[in-house]
């Protein structure tokens, strides 16, 4: 009740942080639009990559799938659930595999940006009671999660919705933690870098908003797409106020007010999320329509808008860069160096081993086809090392050497708040530059093919290839590190110099917008100009530092001196051609497939887990599935319903559980939902996974991320569907909007002829 009579009030504060934001937006469009047309007509002098880059990504597989525990907290049970990643790295979760395989509706669809992926009920809980200070449950007392085994996997959002997953084995959580950090990774990195004009000006919109409120530096919630950081930062200042509104207004336990202020905050944030969608559509629409008027306007005048935005850039300077220039001498420069060699070890380390498990990946390949030989086992082989990029598994051991990331004494000085965005950003370069260099691998060894003599010509020509596709590999990754350097080392100390300066150069900013033509003035702000004069302020001492690091090969960098221009002619135009598809070009099947039995055959990326016993618990026999219409099995109230059970004898409950309610031929028909990462209109197909043979690629042992990865053998896929769901638009009973008290149940709508069990259907944005 007290949500309800504050929702008036959220909505009006809502408006006003947003109409703050378009503001800042309508004036950062201009200018990114001048800057996308300036770049395009002037064009730029960058290196050329070596690498090819695959532009028709890769969308015919299935990143992971498999069963695991999830908590209903409608119910306050925990339920077998069949997971499945997608290409697109949504989480889909489905009552079991059958449904899954049977194209029904998913119970959850989690886009997991902003996510944070916790293996420790403790970390949990300790996340919990700093959410709401004061409320911390006494020592005896239950928490607000008990995990009935010791390997959970909790999905913890500072705002939205928390879900909670265990396994049974630490294998199985080591895989399925890799699997689940590669979504939060990839949809953090929701904004498109292809967009030329509309992502720069977002991103923009969103620092200089911050920073009229006081708040530099680097920023965690910079995740997922536009509505989902504007969302976020809506909340940042939404919830301080709601959290001493409602706060001391919650009742019962200490669990029971926990467990309340997240619903709550859940619900707060759809709504937010709601109005946020509205808000930015509109203004978003008024700069498309606007735009081509602009368009005309500075290609027409280009030449005397740049005169006039050097002439104000000379008049700011003149004033900022004697301040800027003391500052950077005495709290910036000194420091340089030291955060460069803490971004450069990891980083380094990293790109190495992105190299080095590329280079074990082929050669496995060449030996495994020297001793089986045929063109056949070459397409299976090449099927996988295509997604190898893509295997959050293998690539586990290159992304876990930035954890090793730590700015100490630095961090606090330069106000970083956390290194997570830097750890991020090279981990995406790293998947990027394992995708392109498989890529041009497979492109070079495509073309080469026609030409071969039998199985000798074929291993000797993948040793050539491979020799050429690691060289470009280094000149790109060296471009692509020193690139990533001088970014990050910008990212911290810019946001340092302008707040070090503020007091002092900020408010006589005001006197340069006369400078300015009135005719100009959407695509020339002194706020941006006085920002560029700051970063020249610096910009040569970070070169300068880069530039002494790559003469000394320390972390095997190239100098900007050696330039590989045109090395490969030809090579960029194959990148032209259409994408390979292994597996349809060389079947040798007369007939074109069917769209629908191509998604069937689509291949997982990960292999399932497999148990030393070689039974999951998870799978139950035919004999104990249900019948069409049965009821769920009822089971005894408890006292205290939000403890789950302790194991270990918690699992066998949840295995007995399991076996009555296992969804068979009775799976229900449910209501699709939207999600913003799971594509409309696609369909859901899978094929059951083949037996393994000994020493095949589905492991006894499951993978572990430190280890080397071994080499396949034939036959060894285990096949599985690309995955999506057809979604409809939801209703506000459908999208949980509603919070029910904590003690109640659930009762989502019902579609005429099923019956739908109490724990609803969940979403997330």
């Amino acid at each position: 009740p007290c949500l309800t009579r504050l929702c008036s009030p959220l909505a009006e504060k809502t408006g006003k942080v947003l109409g703050e934001f378009c503001r800042c937006y309508k004036e950062q469009y201009g200018v990114a639009l001048f800057n996308s047309v300036r770049y395009e007509i002037e064009g730029n002098g960058g290196p050329q990559a070596q690498l090819l880059h695959r532009k028709v990504p890769l969308e015919d597989h299935v990143i992971y799938s498999g069963n695991l525990f999830q908590y209903i907290e409608e119910n306050k049970k925990w339920r077998n659930r069949f997971c499945v990643v997608p290409h697109n790295y949504g989480l889909v979760l489905y009552e079991n595999k059958l449904a899954y395989e049977r194209d029904l509706s998913p119970r959850v669809l989690v886009n997991s940006a902003g996510y944070k992926i916790l293996t420790s009920v403790d970390q949990y809980l300790e996340l919990v009671n700093s959410s709401l200070p004061g409320v911390t449950p006494k020592s005896g007392h239950s928490p607000i999660l008990k995990c009935p085994t010791d390997f959970p996997l909790i999905l913890w959002h500072p705002y939205a919705r928390h879900y909670y997953f265990c396994v049974m084995t630490g294998k199985e959580q080591e895989k399925w933690r890799a699997v689940f950090q590669d979504c939060v990774r990839h949809c953090n990195n929701g904004i498109s870098e292809d967009s030329k004009v509309e992502a720069p000006a977002f991103t923009d919109a969103v620092r200089m908003y911050r920073q009229s409120k006081e708040q530099y530096g680097t920023w965690d919630m910079l995740c997922g797409n536009e509505i989902q950081v504007l969302s976020n930062l809506v909340m940042e200042e939404l919830l301080p106020e709601l959290r001493t509104t409602i706060g001391p207004r919650l009742k019962g336990k200490a669990q029971e007010r926990q467990r309340t202020w997240i619903q709550i905050s859940d619900a707060v944030y759809r709504m937010v999320y709601e109005q946020t969608k509205a808000q930015y559509d509109a203004v978003m629409a008024k700069c498309e329509q606007e735009r081509p008027q602009m368009e005309s306007t500075i290609r027409t005048d280009m030449d005397q808008i740049i005169t006039s935005k050097e002439h104000l850039a000379s008049k700011i300077r003149a004033f900022v860069l004697p301040k800027a220039e003391v500052c950077v001498r005495n709290h910036v420069q000194p420091y340089i160096s030291s955060i460069l060699e803490a971004l450069m070890t990891p980083t380094s380390q990293g790109f190495a081993e992105v190299r080095e498990v590329f280079f074990k990946e082929v050669t496995d390949m060449n030996m495994n086809i020297v001793n089986e030989g045929g063109l056949e086992k070459l397409v299976e082989y090449m099927e996988k090392l295509s997604h190898l990029a893509f295997h959050p598994v293998k690539m586990q051991s290159c992304y876990e050497k930035m954890d090793q990331l730590k700015l100490e004494g630095l961090q606090q000085r330069f106000d970083v708040s956390s290194t997570s965005v830097f750890k991020q950003r090279a981990q995406i370069h790293m998947r990027q530059q394992m995708d392109d260099a498989v890529y041009t691998f497979e492109t070079l060894l495509h073309q080469e093919l026609g030409k071969l003599q039998g199985k000798d010509d074929l291993c000797k020509s993948i040793q050539r290839i491979l020799e050429r596709v690691l060289k470009k590999y280094d000149y790109d990754s060296s471009t692509v590190r020193k690139k990533f350097f001088r970014e990050a080392l910008l990212q911290i100390t810019i946001p340092f110099l302008l707040k070090k300066l503020a007091p002092t150069c900020k408010g006589e900013l005001a006197k340069f917008q006369e400078l300015i033509f009135e005719d100009f003035s959407s695509f020339i702000l002194v706020e941006n100009t006085y920002e560029e004069v700051v970063l020249q302020s610096v910009m040569k001492d970070i070169m300068q530092a880069v530039k002494e690091a790559a003469v000394q090969r320390k972390h095997n960098l190239y100098r900007d001196s050696m330039v590989m221009h045109n090395s490969d002619p030809n090579l960029h135009l194959l990148g032209e051609g259409m994408p390979i598809d292994w597996g349809e070009e060389y079947s040798g099947q007369p007939e074109a497939e069917p769209a629908a039995d191509k998604r069937r055959r689509a291949k997982q990326v990960v292999s399932v887990i497999q148990d030393d016993e070689g039974v999951l618990p998870y799978e139950v026999g035919a004999e104990a599935l249900l019948q069409p219409g049965s009821p769920e099995p009822r089971e005894p109230e408890e006292p205290d319903r939000g403890a789950a059970p302790s194991s270990p004898a918690g699992v066998e409950e949840i295995r007995e559980a399991l076996a009555k309610e296992s969804l068979g031929d009775g799976v229900k028909a449910e209501e699709r939902l939207t999600n913003a990462d799971v594509p409309s209109g696609a369909s859901v197909q899978h094929a059951v996974p083949a037996s393994p043979k000994p020493g095949a690629d589905v492991p006894s042992e499951p993978e572990v991320p430190h280890a080397a990865p071994a080499s396949p053998a034939p036959g060894a896929e285990t096949p599985s569907p690309s995955a999506g769901t057809a979604c409809h638009q939801p209703s506000d009973k459908e999208t949980g909007e509603e919070v029910a008290p904590p003690s109640g149940e659930c009762s989502p709508p019902q579609p005429t002829g099923t019956t739908e069990s109490s724990e609803g259907v969940q979403t997330e944005f």
